[in-house]
């Protein structure tokens, strides 16, 4: 693998180098270092920035208005938006249901969503785990029962409950797997349906985490119609949509860029002095956990960039996902358990709210203030996309043959 960029390369890098300086909206610096909750407007503001340029969406083909770029290209493209802060993009639309429409999707299900979720006009959230079926997603309950209405037209009823489905508060649409056929094994009764979050009988209600956020919910589905034009792929056949989109999900939890960036960020706060007048990066054994962590990080980089040059020649992400998966989200997870460590007792749980009015000037450095909520959020990334225990699974079978 050659690691030297070309002069192509260096001066796209510094295309969109200039471009993040010149066009990242200003009311967005900082926020994420700040650990401020991100609106919907925030996340759209940097959206139609990208949408208007045309490099929203680098991995879509270019006939669906993809950017053509290379994998080394995609590369410099994560590398550049983790080094200037920029916020993620919501992956729903983008890296999740996009994919699955204009790989199975019909050609009016294409016309009709793909050029919206590029701009940015529907915000999109998904509807897979239940109560009683996240990592054994197959056990999933939410049925639509299909029947004629009358006006002659085909529909289903969908009946259920969702839960943990991320910023759906916001959501115009959400995908949704949902059992056809009870009496069939339980993967091939499963379809995906598309579904307008407006519809009557969807109720959202909020899930508020440790951090204080209402960033997940519950979806409660009763009696809601859905025109059956609205199903991607066949009846009964929606589990390998379902593979796929959790393929592309796994990619990108990943997160390599923003995890160098994270360790870049521990390894300033450990150069700050302590309350002793020591440097944590003076201690053996902090500095140790970081050159370990570098390590791991840079041997999951060269992964992704495997992969990312198996789908630039056309091959979608298989198991290889699985091991991005478990590796990255194990990686993020120590970056924040070394933050915590970092800040010490200033690291004490510590809630959104708290800090205002008399408490205006929390206690200790600014790093410190949302180390806590940050590390409990942070939990949650080895169990969705598919628990890490049932990716070892899948490598166990897809890439040992066991």
């Amino acid at each position: 693998m050659d690691l030297n960029f070309s002069a192509e390369d260096i001066a796209f890098r510094d295309e969109v180098r200039a471009f993040i300086r010149d066009s990242y909206p200003a009311h967005l610096n900082g926020k994420i270092d700040e650990g401020e909750e991100l609106s919907k407007e925030d996340f759209l503001s940097w959206h139609k920035v990208l949408a208007a340029k045309g490099w929203i969406a680098p991995a879509w083909p270019t006939e669906y208005g993809g950017t053509g770029w290379t994998s080394v290209q995609r590369y410099i493209w994560s590398e550049e938006t983790a080094r200037a802060d920029a916020i993620r993009l919501m992956p729903f639309g983008l890296s999740m249901v996009g994919p699955v429409i204009y790989t199975f999707g019909t050609p009016e299900q294409k016309a009709k969503f793909l050029p919206r979720i590029l701009s940015g006009d529907d915000w999109w959230c998904q509807g897979y785990s239940e109560p009683g079926a996240g990592s054994d997603l197959a056990n999933l309950r939410t049925k639509a029962e299909r029947f004629t209405g009358e006006d002659g037209k085909e529909y289903y009823r969908v009946n259920g409950q969702k839960t943990w489905t991320t910023l759906a508060q916001h959501a115009d649409w959400g995908f949704f797997l949902v059992r056809t056929d009870p009496t069939v094994k339980a993967q091939e009764g499963i379809s995906f349906l598309l579904i307008d979050m407006k519809t009557p009988g969807i109720t959202v209600r909020p899930i508020i985490t440790l951090g204080g956020e209402h960033e997940v919910n519950e979806v409660w589905l009763e009696d809601v119609i859905v025109p059956v034009e609205n199903r991607v792929f066949h009846e009964n056949k929606g589990w390998t949509c379902a593979k796929f989109l959790l393929a592309h999900e796994r990619t990108g939890i990943a997160g390599v860029a923003a995890s160098k960036r994270g360790v870049e960020r521990i390894k300033n706060i450990a150069r700050a002095e302590l309350d002793e007048g020591e440097m944590l990066l003076a201690n053996p054994f902090f500095k140790r956990k970081i050159a370990e962590l570098e390590v791991d990080l840079s041997a999951l980089e060269f992964t992704e960039l495997r992969t990312l040059a198996g789908e630039s020649s056309g091959k979608g992400p298989g198991p290889e996902s699985s091991l991005l998966k478990i590796k990255g989200t194990e990686i993020q997870q120590r970056i924040t358990e070394l933050a915590l460590e970092a800040a010490g007792h200033y690291g004490a749980p510590y809630y959104r709210g708290f800090g205002e009015g008399d408490n205006e000037h929390p206690i200790g450095p600014d790093y410190t203030h949302r180390t806590a909520p940050t590390y409990f959020n942070v939990r949650k990334t080895s169990i969705y996309g598919g628990s890490n225990e049932i990716q070892r699974n899948i490598i166990a079978k897809m890439v040992l043959g066991l």
